[in-house]
Formats: C-alpha cells, sequence, structure tokens
C-alpha cells in the first residue's frame, strides 16, 4: 500500500512544523522498531526531470516511510528513513545529467537504525512528493520536487529548523570503549562514514571505505605490539560528527589521536601522504583549504553548521595545549620518518591547519593524509591490499617508537639546578 504524502507547502505554517515534527518522530520510531529486522535494501537510483518538475526515484526492495523537509546555507532536501541498504554504485548521484533543480545527491547510514539522503539543490525547489509505492516485488520510494521562489523556500527551511534539531540523534559511540586499562590507549579515527562519503575516486572509490580498512589494519598491527591499546571512533559504516570523534577520545582517555583521510586535489599529479597537526593559522593555502573542507563534513550529512571545539580561556589549559601541541608535532616527525621507508610521501608531508577533529587542548592528535584519490599512483596504493599492510606497519611502528620515546622522557632525570 502507498505510504502517504509529505506535502508541506500546501499546510499552514504552524500545522507544517508540527506535521514535520510528528513524521520524523514517526519515522524514527518505525526504524527502531526496525533494527531488529533485516533493513531493507536500496538496488538502483535515477533522476527524471522536465522543465519545472524533478524526481529522484530509488528502485527497493520494500517499503519504507520516508520524512522529507527542505533545509537552507546550503540548500538541500534532506530525506530520513528507517535502516536502508544502499547497494547502488555512488557515482550514479555526483552529477545527475538533465535536472534543473537536483545538483548531486548521496545516501547513507546517519545513526543507528537510520539512514539519510541528502539532496543538493540546484536553485529553490518545494516537497511536492515524498512516499513510497509498490513496483513489482519490491517498492519505488519517490522524491519529487517543483520549482518555487526563493523567499518561500527560506521560509519553510526556516520553519523545518526548530523540528528537525529535535529529532537530531543523540551522541552515540560507534566505536567500543575499552575499560580502564594501563596500557596507553590511541584513538584511530577513520574519516567520514554513513551519509558522509567523503571524496569519490573516478572508478568509484570511496574515501569512507578505503580509510575504514587501512584504520582496521592499524588497529590490529598496534594490538599485536602488545604494549598499547587501539580504539576506533567507528566501527561500521556509519556517519559520525567531528565533536563527537573528539569527545570519543575523551571518553577513551586517549593518549594518541589519529584521523584517517584520504582526500581528492583538482591537480592529478600531486600524490603521496602528508601528516597534519592543529594550528591557529595554516600552513600553507592547501592545507587551509583541506581543513575548511574537512570542517564543514558535518553538513554533508545534512548537519547545519560548522563544527567546533570549545576552547577554555585560562593559563593552565594554554599550559596545556602548548605541551600537548608539541607532542603532537614530535608525533608527526614520527610518522613522517616511518613512511620516508613507504616510499609514498608528498613533497610537503609536514603541515598544519585549524581541523576541527585535532583541537582537543590535552590529547595529542594528527591528521594522516594517506594519499589522494585523485592521482592514479595514491589510487593504485590505496586499493592495494599488500600496500595496506605494509603503510599500516610503518604507522603502527610510528605510534610505538612515540610512545617509547614519552616513556624514556619520563624515566629521565630532572637536570639540577645550578647553586646561586
Amino acid at each position: 500500500m502507498p505510504q502517504p504524502t509529505l506535502r508541506w507547502i500546501s499546510r499552514p505554517a504552524s500545522r507544517r512544523a508540527g506535521a514535520l515534527a510528528a513524521a520524523l518522530a514517526a519515522g524514527f520510531g518505525l526504524a527502531q522498531a526496525a533494527e531488529t529486522a533485516a533493513p531493507v535494501s536500496a538496488v538502483a537510483s535515477r533522476v527524471e526531470a522536465t522543465s519545472d518538475h524533478s524526481r529522484l526515484v530509488f528502485e527497493m526492495t520494500g517499503a519504507v516511510t520516508p520524512a522529507a523537509h527542505v533545509v537552507a546555507n546550503p540548500a538541500r532536501v534532506l530525506v530520513d528513513l528507517p535502516e536502508v541498504a544502499f547497494r547502488i554504485d555512488p557515482r550514479e548521484g555526483r552529477t545527475p545529467a538533465g535536472s534543473k533543480l537536483i545538483k548531486s545527491y548521496r545516501y547513507g547510514q546517519f545513526a543507528p537504525g537510520r539512514s539519510r539522503v541528502v539532496v543538493d539543490l540546484a536553485g529553490p525547489a518545494r516537497i511536492v512528493r515524498a512516499e513510497s509505492e509498490p513496483a513489482g516485488d519490491g517498492a519505488r520510494l519517490i522524491l519529487e520536487l517543483a520549482s518555487t521562489s526563493e523567499s518561500r523556500f527560506n521560509a519553510e527551511a526556516a520553519e523545518n529548523a526548530a523540528a528537525i534539531a529535535k529529532t537530531e540523534p543523540a551522541p552515540t559511540p560507534a566505536g567500543v570503549v575499552p575499560a580502564a586499562s594501563d596500557k596507553p590507549v590511541v584513538v584511530i579515527d577513520p574519516g567520514h562514514g554513513g551519509v558522509d562519503m567523503g571524496a569519490t575516486g573516478k572508478h568509484g572509490e570511496q574515501e569512507k571505505a578505503i580509510v575504514f580498512e587501512f584504520a582496521k589494519v592499524l588497529a590490529a598491527k598496534i594490538e599485536a605490539g602488545g604494549r598499547l591499546k587501539a580504539v576506533l571512533t567507528r566501527s561500521e559504516d556509519v556517519f559520525l560528527p567531528l565533536n563527537e570523534r573528539v569527545r570519543l577520545a575523551h571518553q577513551a582517555n586517549a593518549a594518541l589521536f589519529l584521523s584517517i583521510h584520504a582526500d581528492t586535489l583538482a591537480e592529478g599529479h600531486v600524490e603521496g601522504a602528508t601528516v597534519y597537526t592543529v594550528s591557529n593559522k595554516a600552513s600553507d593555502a592547501e592545507a587551509a583549504r583541506i581543513a575548511e573542507k574537512e570542517n564543514l563534513a558535518d553538513q554533508a550529512a545534512g548537519l547545519d553548521g560548522k563544527a567546533d571545539v570549545e576552547q577554555v580561556g585560562d593559563i593552565l589549559f594554554d599550559l596545556t595545549q602548548r605541551e600537548t601541541r608539541a607532542f603532537s608535532a614530535q608525533f608527526s616527525q614520527a610518522l613522517i620518518s616511518r613512511w620516508k621507508e613507504a616510499g609514498s610521501l608528498n613533497k610537503n608531508p609536514a603541515r598544519s591547519a585549524g581541523f576541527v577533529v585535532l583541537k582537543s587542548y590535552d590529547v595529542p592528535s594528527a591528521l594522516l593524509e594517506l594519499g589522494y584519490l585523485s592521482s592514479e599512483k595514491d589510487l593504485a596504493r590505496l586499493t592495494s591490499p599488500d600496500w595496506r599492510d605494509r603503510a599500516a606497519g610503518k604507522t603502527a611502528e610510528a605510534i610505538e617508537a612515540f610512545f617509547a620515546a614519552r616513556q624514556r622522557e619520563a624515566r629521565a632525570p630532572a637536570t639540577p639546578s645550578r647553586p646561586q
């Protein structure tokens, strides 16, 4: 049986906001109830367009109940769903042809038991239809959009904002936080995840998958050493906000935080790994651009605004932050030294910028850019299990060396002061 259409524009303003909140709450209740059952799969997608309408269609193995709403800055449509297994080539949503309204779209897990489709709009649009309808042995999820005025779009997006905020997922650990241990804890953060796909290679390779596979191999090598405890911020393909990654590091009592990424650049000839640390001023223009892009990662999942980490302004904080950044720089140099042996360093491998995910004032942190999906050479390395194993081994060696150096410094006797 077809699901009820969500027609926000046709209702009075107060009723639209109430209907949105109710639809979101109902949809998420269904998602929780469906957690124990196998999720519905999406097996294909397409965009159908006329002069003033566009339809985004997903072919599904079963019906789902969507909750669709428009948001501004940037202009998007968010479609929240119970958990859906998207078995679709991610390239399908990058540049759909023929639509004057849909610029691109992406999809994935947004929170445990919940999925989301994010549609980037090329112009102001209103939701005409958002529903499932029967199709053969499965169902078809249809999002139909029509052109509207900018003022009307912004008014509806503003009305939606309060209802959406009430339904955003509460912080939920995606990794496993260990019990108290006498071993130093290394938190490994595979970037992106779920509906936030990160960068995409020209053959459909996904950053979120590449860095997750690398992080799992690295964690296993760290654990095999027997001297450190490894913790992943996410243990599955799920979205995780930037601030939540930092919170998980604190919850795990991390002694080191390493975020793993693999970006793309317009310059296809640029290759090799780069290690970033945090700084108030970027070391160069490219570092500033990368940091700005990564700091907006939450928007890829439809969250509003730019992530930031609360800072505390006192002397103790400043001293701790200064020491933490010094340790971060030491780790960066240890990592670069080991990666020279892997033979795939960027020509300028030590950089810094204001990455939100690195802004913990008391946990030494670094971001390892494994390479660039836009480089043919890097792409071949990043998708090679042999290279992954070797590079993860060098990274584990650098982590071991960093902690060994800190232990030596802690054991070294203090230099006696000279008599006056």
